[in-house]
């Protein structure tokens, strides 16, 4: 073969080469490794991204709030938070904020969790209570919301700022009657604690007291969408196969999470993953309109609740929070749980 021909295919194999090239996304997760990942861990660990021609590099998080500041800083392209951050943070950056693509958890994990000899069941219940919570966490900002939704005087909860390490074991010792908590978070940590959550403990969860939010999916940063609208597709489908896989199999939901992180305890992040499941995922909403997708009226009421818990100065628009332009069909994201 003449040199010229020579260089000529081989430059036209480069070219092919580099056309084909998977695409790199930077992944954040929530928090340290939970079974509540399990999704993006089994699209990572089963090949599912590859697939779909990307190259995903999964980091553990700092705060399903924090997930958002990382994608608005450029660190990353896509991660696994709260869309009530995006909500807070689109009201005064909007070209920054990045967008929910596959709303996952469809009910809030916001909740008060109290022994049973409190009797904490309702809202009412909680005047004259002393609570305890971290200051600035969603469960905190919104429980003024929460006293107002439900006729209840705020003055008349003595609400006490703590640590988080510091809710489950003073709750425990009876310092606090109630926690201001993430209920898939302080449940294991009761465990942990050598406590039985669902025996001894009371949860009073947001979500069944008028504040039906949204909360942790997978969101990309919007400058992902303007440049590779292709990947975005693609990483929502990878996530919603595992997703829908993980109801249906729940022991290979366990086996990703294992393969990404091989200290985490599996028979806790399992518990963890079907408690998201069972608790935060699964939903008439669901059944109706599949996973990934949401109600744009409840996230009209969403973004109202948001802004009156964080005294928000304007309101973001729904388009800005949340986009199904890059869902798959619906049959496709049916959540059929294992019997």
């Amino acid at each position: 073969m003449p040199m010229k021909t020579m260089l000529a295919t081989v430059a036209t194999l480069t070219m092919g080469t580099a056309a084909m090239a998977d695409t790199d996304i930077r992944f954040t997760l929530g928090w340290k490794t939970q079974g509540s990942d399990a999704p993006f861990l089994m699209a990572l660990e089963k090949g599912y991204f590859a697939e779909e021609g990307l190259n995903v590099t999964i980091d553990q998080g700092e705060g399903s709030a924090a997930t958002v500041t990382r994608i608005m800083s450029g660190t990353y392209d896509a991660g696994f938070g709260d869309i009530n951050a995006i909500i807070q943070n689109a009201a005064t950056r909007p070209d920054e904020t990045p967008v929910m693509v596959y709303q996952l958890w469809n009910k809030p994990p916001f909740a008060v969790v109290s022994a049973k000899a409190t009797g904490i069941t309702t809202p009412a219940d909680l005047a004259g209570k002393t609570l305890g919570g971290a200051q600035g966490t969603p469960t905190t900002r919104l429980m003024p919301v929460l006293a107002r939704q439900n006729d209840v005087d705020i003055d008349a909860i003595d609400i006490q700022n703590m640590a988080p390490n510091l809710q489950e074991p003073m709750l425990i010792r009876g310092d606090i009657d109630g926690a201001m908590v993430f209920n898939i978070t302080s449940w294991f940590n009761l465990i942990n604690n050598r406590q039985d959550p669902a025996a001894d403990y009371n949860w009073l969860n947001f979500g069944d007291f008028g504040l039906d939010l949204y909360s942790n999916g997978m969101m990309v940063s919007q400058a992902l969408i303007a440049e590779n609208p292709e990947a975005v597709t693609g990483l929502v489908r990878a996530v919603n196969r595992a997703a829908v896989e993980i109801a249906k199999n729940p022991e290979a939901g366990a086996d990703a999470v294992m393969a990404y992180d091989n200290l985490a305890k599996r028979d806790l992040e399992k518990a963890r993953m079907l408690f998201s499941y069972e608790n935060l995922i699964a939903s008439p909403e669901v059944e109706r309109i599949g996973l990934g997708d949401l109600d744009d009226e409840r996230l009209a009421r969403s973004i109202d609740l948001v802004a009156e818990g964080y005294q928000l100065e304007t309101k973001p628009d729904a388009a800005a929070i949340f986009t199904r332009d890059f869902l798959p069909p619906l049959e496709d994201r049916q959540l059929i749980m294992a019997d």
